[in-house]
């Protein structure tokens, strides 16, 4: 099974550059795992110690976000596009 995942620019660090990586999984939870394995320290800026994405990262499958679906687990199949967007705050 291959996804392809969009990586935002402050976490392309660990993905060495990469703006866009291949995953598998079949839930948006496994990805996350997936993607571990090949980027270590992912994960932990993603999820916190509870397993719970944080608060400031937005996770789109096929450009529908997982929190109006079943979050973290959200079915996958072969050719979604995952897109990793961090939230912005700020502002008056």
């Amino acid at each position: 099974m291959a996804l392809l995942v969009r990586i935002p620019t402050p976490l392309r660090a660990v993905t060495k550059g990469s703006a866009e990586v291949q995953g598998k999984g079949a839930t948006v939870a496994d990805l996350i795992d997936d993607l571990e394995q090949s980027y270590p320290g992912l994960k932990e800026r993603l999820v916190d110690d509870t397993g719970d994405l944080r608060r400031f990262v937005n996770i789109y499958v096929n450009q529908e976000d997982i929190r109006f679906l079943q979050g973290r687990k959200t079915a996958l199949k072969d050719g979604d596009e995952v897109s990793i967007v961090p939230a912005i705050a700020g502002g008056r």
